[in-house]
């Protein structure tokens, strides 16, 4: 069997915890801060996991990767 590739853009954008879970950046930090509040912007810091059913297709892109 020939080796299955990564996505590129999957290994750029995702990172599988050491539970198996999908961490992602926070969505909606892109551009409009304008009309965000302060408070908004501060949640959006940083990553959260990702949800059950997205993950799956997320783990299906990087095969070797830890599957917990």
């Amino acid at each position: 069997m020939p080796k299955l590739k990564t996505k590129s853009s999957a290994k750029k954008r995702f990172k599988i915890s050491a539970s198996g879970k999908v961490m992602m950046a926070q969505a909606g930090k892109r551009h409009g801060m304008i009309k965000r509040t302060n408070s908004q912007i501060r949640k959006l810091r940083g990553t959260t996991t990702m949800s059950k059913q997205d993950s799956k297709i997320v783990k299906s892109y990087m095969p070797y990767s830890l599957r917990g």
